[in-house]
């Protein structure tokens, strides 16, 4: 008897269906599970056979053939031991054969109870897209799969209780839907800087506008302490990048069970160690990198120039497209990455160029050699090139509080309104993300706007891709102070913050 059992799983951060077919036929008794499977699938079979046990069923003398369909997609992780579970049952008359509309995944540990996997939220999303309104996952992640509206989810807290269900006869209790709960946790917050007010402006500039930035300045500025209050000024998450979000943290096994859904942006911040593969993805099981688990927040990458050639030209196509492409010998994945990129970096290897101290001892031709490890390609995608000055004792020691990141965040949310109704049905979000076409219809620019664009396009050495980032900016700018147009003031602001020779000391 054939028994066919619906089960999700994962490529690359996508769910897609499996069905696990279990046969029972005569002949020496043996378990064989076929489908491409990995190691993990494989060892399946003593996790099933010792939990079958343990939960009062009796494991069939048999030869037993599992093909997990389809056959010709690799197979990987744990998800597989509770319908391969349910589907011996079937097989050997101890269970009814489950209904069409249920789908099971779990991980078995040899007691019966199931543990949590990851990638729950995928596989429950593709779960609902192939007609499962029944889904069975550990207790664990029952809370993560609710967030796949239209689904019917059962939390099974070990193998026995899913057997009294199937029989009918203690019934398993749907779990609620899981909604967020606000976060007390609090941000950090741009009142604890002491002066830099030019610094704060680029930031509300770059989270109004979703532009990258570029922080330049000795050690001790605080080029760190800026970045890391940038989240408390940026626009809340949507249901929808909140979904997109905690996919691809929940693939990565980074989400919280009490607490599945990201509601605030993600800022990640890997060491300058890291490899191009953990920025981009992939490795043996093509999981997401540091690019995609920054999808819709932030990639800080602090002491810019120490990271390696290759880790920051991985980065190029991701800052254009909003998606990264790791094509390993396994296969191909398309993974979304549309981050903020923040750097921060010194002027000179020593870090003292330009300090008021003079204690800086490199040569101009060494600041040449530390600046070039970034690349001109990389620094013309970067919006913003701001220089943070050292702070003077006068600001330190002044007493009047600085502006709070709430008064901020409420005129970049305003700001971001205004674009969302300037691009509403067109899948941008921001004025960072616009195309050609938006550039032409909303970055128009008046008589002294042109010829100001013009004398700096000559002067500064532009690029294409410069000049309309610069206009991006520029229409930031107006979006904060209201105006219906870019004005020059706006455009000349935008073009101060493109200075590239603080590159040079």
């Amino acid at each position: 008897m054939v028994v066919t059992v619906r089960s999700l799983g994962l490529t690359g951060i996508t769910g897609y269906e499996v069905s696990a077919e279990c046969f029972l036929s005569g002949g020496l008794p043996a378990f064989d599970i076929v489908g491409l499977p990995d190691a993990a699938v494989r060892e399946a079979r003593e996790r099933v056979r010792a939990a079958m046990k343990n939960c009062g069923g009796k494991f069939p003398v048999s030869r037993i053939t599992v093909n997990l369909a389809p056959a010709g997609q690799k197979k990987a992780g744990t998800v597989y031991d509770l319908p391969i579970l349910v589907g011996l049952l079937a097989a050997a008359g101890d269970l009814p054969p489950p209904p069409s509309s249920a789908a099971f995944l779990g991980e078995l540990s040899l007691t019966g109870a199931l543990r949590g996997v990851t990638g729950v939220l995928p596989m429950a999303l593709a779960a609902r897209d192939a007609g499962v309104r029944e889904l069975f996952v550990p207790a664990e992640n029952a809370a993560e799969a609710t967030l796949a509206d239209g689904l019917t989810v059962y939390g099974v807290p070990d193998a026995a209780a899913l057997v009294r269900h199937l029989r009918g006869e203690v019934r398993l209790a749907p779990q609620a839907p899981w909604t967020p709960e606000p976060d007390s946790t609090a941000l950090l917050d741009l009142q604890d800087v002491v002066g830099q007010e030019n610094v704060k402006r680029a930031l509300e500039i770059a989270a109004a506008g979703g532009h990258n930035l570029l922080l330049i300045g000795s050690p001790g500025a605080g080029k760190s302490m800026l970045a890391k209050r940038l989240p408390s000024i940026l626009p809340d998450m949507s249901r929808e990048e909140a979904l997109e979000t905690s996919g691809i943290w929940s693939v990565a096994g980074l989400t919280d069970p009490a607490h599945p859904l990201l509601v605030r942006r993600p800022f990640r911040a890997p060491h300058h160690t890291a490899s191009a593969a953990a920025l981009a993805g992939g490795g043996p099981s093509m999981r997401p990198g540091e690019m995609s688990l920054a999808h819709n927040g932030v990639l800080f990458l602090d002491e810019l120039p120490e990271f390696r050639r290759d880790v920051l030209e991985a980065m190029r196509q991701p800052l254009e497209e909003g998606t990264v492409t790791v094509a390993r010998a396994g296969g191909t994945l398309h993974l979304p990455a549309r981050f903020q990129l923040v750097c921060a970096m010194n002027p000179c290897r020593c870090g003292w160029r330009g300090h008021p101290s003079g204690r800086c001892t490199c040569s101009d031709r060494e600041v040449e050699r530390y600046v070039e490890k970034i690349s001109g390609p990389l620094l013309d995608r970067i919006d913003l090139h701001v220089s943070v000055p050292s702070v003077e004792y006068e600001a330190l020691r002044r007493q009047e509080t600085p502006e709070p990141s709430a008064a901020v965040k409420a005129r970049v949310d305003a700001a971001r309104a205004v674009q969302a109704r300037r691009f509403a049905g067109s899948g941008i979000s921001c004025n960072a993300h616009m195309g050609p076409g938006h550039i032409q219809e909303a970055c128009v620019l008046d008589p002294a706007g042109e010829h100001l664009m013009e004398s700096a396009f000559a002067r500064m050495g532009l690029t294409a891709r410069s000049h309309d980032r610069i206009l991006r900016v520029a229409r930031t700018i107006a979006d904060l102070d209201g105006a219906a147009r870019i004005q020059a003031v706006h455009l000349a602001e935008a073009i101060q913050f493109r200075n590239t020779d603080i590159l040079k000391g």
